[in-house]
This record gives structure tokens, C-alpha cells and sequence, in this order.
């Protein structure tokens, strides 16, 4: 039986009202996103583990330096002759430029890269994604934006992703280079996430 006490004790630096939240979810998770078996949930557990640096993380984290932007987002700073020093630690700013005009949102002055930046255990990130939850959740997308923010929020709407990405088939395989792939879009951080796998297999016995 998963408790917060395990949680906390594998997972030392996590956030205790994200663990609440985890841990009292449980129920809700298996009945209405279909985590109803040992293995599922181990699967779930890991990878939002790993996105989340482990329970800790429920918010994007856009505070990057000139040099960083120019490394890590390539395409929209130094290839496209933006001066990365002006959105130097921006978040805003910079949220604005790389996830304009895709994944649903408007342009860049439109204020939606920022307004739908990655928020939950699994960042749900983009307009198009947001409005995808609030729909399937009763909600409207403001709602949506406000409640990814809270702890309860953060791990509904992982599991929301999960579902909604067919995830359950791949952790039936038991594969979790599958399920990385489908998340991550490639396989950054594999052993980590295996490593979490195994652990959380051993806990709920799969």
C-alpha cells in the first residue's frame, strides 16, 4: 500500500501537499483514468516522478540566461537572430517566444505561450491541451489554468495526459522506454525513470 510516508521517505526534496494530493487521489485515479492495477500505477508513479523532480516541481520553470536560451531553444533565439540577452531570466518574455503560434496558442503577443506554459506532474503545455482537459473536465479554460496550478490539479491532470495518450496499453508491456517516448518524445532520462519504475513496482507489489 502506497502511503505519504513512503513517498516522503523515496523522495526526500518532495513537496508535501503534492504528496497529499498524490496519495488522496489514488481512488480517483484508478476509477476515472483507469490506473487500476499495480503495474499502471508503478508506471504512472515513475514517470511523473521523474517529470516532476521527484513530487517537487508542479510548474515550468522558464527562468533561463541568455546563454541558456541560445543552447537549449536554438531555433527561436541565435538561428533566428534574436538577442537572447533581452529575454534573459524573462520567463514571461520567454514563454511568449518559444511556444508561440503552436500547440494551440496565439502569437506571440497574444500572451498564451505564458498563460499555457507547462503546469502539472506531466506539464501539460499549450492551449490546445488546456482547452482538451478543461472540456473533458466540465471547466473552462480559465479554470483549467487555475487549478493545474494547485497540487490536486497537477496530479489530475497527469493522469488526464496519461489516459488521453493511451499510456495504460504501453504500461501493460510493462515498457518504459514506450512510455518515455510518448511523453518526452524521446527517451531524456531513461535510467531514471526505469530506475523509478522498478522502485515503485517493488512498493505496490507488480
Amino acid at each position: 500500500m502506497l502511503t505519504e510516508e513512503i513517498v516522503k521517505k523515496n523522495y526526500p526534496t518532495s513537496k508535501p501537499d503534492v504528496v497529499k494530493a498524490l496519495i488522496a487521489s489514488l481512488g480517483t485515479l484508478a476509477e476515472k483514468y483507469g490506473l487500476s492495477s499495480p503495474l499502471r500505477l508503478s508506471h504512472f508513479l515513475a514517470q511523473t516522478a521523474h517529470e516532476s523532480g521527484g513530487f517537487r516541481l508542479i510548474e515550468e520553470n522558464l527562468n533561463y540566461s541568455a546563454d541558456g536560451l541560445n543552447k537549449i531553444f536554438p531555433k527561436y533565439f541565435v538561428k533566428a537572430g534574436r538577442d537572447a540577452q533581452a529575454y534573459h531570466r524573462q520567463p514571461e518574455k520567454i514563454a511568449n517566444v518559444v511556444y508561440a503560434s503552436r500547440m494551440g496558442n496565439g502569437d506571440t503577443a497574444s500572451g498564451e505561450g505564458y498563460k499555457f506554459r507547462g503546469r502539472g506532474l506531466i506539464q501539460l503545455t499549450g492551449k490546445s491541451n488546456y482547452t482538451g482537459f478543461a472540456t473533458d473536465s466540465g471547466i473552462t479554460v480559465d479554470e483549467a489554468v487555475a487549478y493545474l496550478s494547485t497540487p490536486e490539479g497537477a496530479v489530475e491532470s497527469a493522469a488526464w495526459f496519461w489516459n488521453k495518450n493511451g499510456l495504460n496499453a504501453l504500461a501493460d508491456k510493462d515498457d518504459v522506454t514506450a512510455v518515455t517516448k510518448r511523453i518526452n518524445g524521446g527517451t531524456i532520462g531513461l535510467d531514471d525513470r526505469i530506475k523509478h519504475t522498478n522502485e515503485f513496482k517493488h512498493i505496490l507489489g507488480a
